[in-house]
């Protein structure tokens, strides 16, 4: 029986999360149907076009993602903290670009006057958008659900488009977030859409190394921002050199089997990560199968089954993959 949403989310733990739609109906809504001969691969382009829009939307960021024929893959890091700093216009604001509103939030977005029995409505509504907007329910519903309707729509066709649930998972440290990352970055290669990552079409690989070749990164990506420090701004406590060097090299195993096949500065990346290079490379193979539930040491998973109230740990026999030795 699937879990409630409440009982796997521990912003305590981690801002970091693993999503994962697949569709339904039939099996490649996003590419090449067999049954008709079109191919729908505009349709992924729909998806990462509202995603990366909905990043600006809301008090989460897109750290990776891939949108593939028939899945779609996301890790996500939600910041409260951004939603609490929102003035009460800015949440409103932010809630009248992907929803209309009520009545008196419209009135309060264009600063007309409140009457005083309205106050308490938007007070009330202030609250639960500005809740919202950090929820990454909330998220995957308005990316999932808009996509579903415009999909239904040119099918002419009415019903479910997407699996009833999303799933998501806790990654509860950085070794957890970057091996995800590089999972989800390497999709397209697994499957044997693409060669290389700059060759992965819909994928937040592709973006972040469109961007590096011009001394950047994405605006609409999560940063790597490199060592922990004081003061630090948001973003990801990796270089992101290091991070494309592990992707890319990981990649080519991937495609050409050969495991074990790792330079000596990527030994060096993983042993930073405290994770074994054989370990390393059954993971971002094999991420999806290996861990259907928070991912991490089993620290991390101790505190986080705590935290939530878990007298068991579940998954705790797949914190191995995150311990050297």
């Amino acid at each position: 029986m699937p879990r409630p949403r409440r009982t796997q989310i521990s912003i305590e733990d981690t801002p970091m999360y693993h999503c994962c739609s697949r569709v339904t109906r039939r099996a490649f809504l996003f590419g090449d149907d067999e049954l008709t001969g079109k191919n729908y691969d505009y349709r992924r382009g729909w998806v990462e076009s509202l995603l990366l829009k909905l990043a600006g939307v809301f008090a989460i960021d897109v750290a990776a993602y891939a949108v593939m024929t028939n899945h779609l893959h996301v890790v996500l890091s939600v910041d409260i903290y951004e939603s609490n700093r929102w003035s009460d216009k800015e949440v409103v604001e932010h809630w009248h670009q992907i929803f209309l509103g009520t009545e008196v939030t419209q009135k309060f977005a264009k600063g007309e006057v409140i009457e005083s029995f309205e106050v308490n409505r938007l007070k009330h509504s202030i609250a639960l958008y500005r809740s919202r907007l950090s929820d990454i329910s909330w998220f995957m519903r308005s990316l999932n659900e808009p996509i579903a309707r415009m999909a239904n729509k040119e099918d002419k066709c009415t019903g479910r488009f997407w699996e009833g649930r999303f799933k998501s998972q806790a990654l509860l440290d950085e070794a957890a977030v970057l091996a995800c990352m590089t999972y989800v970055d390497l999709n397209p290669i697994r499957a044997k859409m693409a060669d290389k990552p700059e060759q992965s079409d819909y994928t937040s690989i592709q973006l972040r190394i469109q961007a590096a070749l011009n001394g950047k990164q994405p605006a609409k990506l999560l940063s790597f921002i490199g060592n922990e420090r004081l003061n630090q701004p948001k973003g990801i406590n990796f270089t992101l050199k290091d991070y494309l060097e592990l992707v890319d090299e990981t990649g080519r195993m991937i495609r050409d089997d050969k495991r074990g096949a790792i330079s000596a500065n990527a030994e060096k990346i993983l042993a930073r990560l405290n994770i074994p290079c054989e370990n390393w490379l059954r993971i971002t193979a094999d991420f999806g199968k290996l861990f259907h539930g928070p991912v991490g040491t089993l620290q991390e998973l101790t505190s986080y089954c705590e935290h939530l109230g878990k007298q068991r740990r579940h998954f705790s026999q797949d914190c191995q993959y995150f311990q050297a030795g």
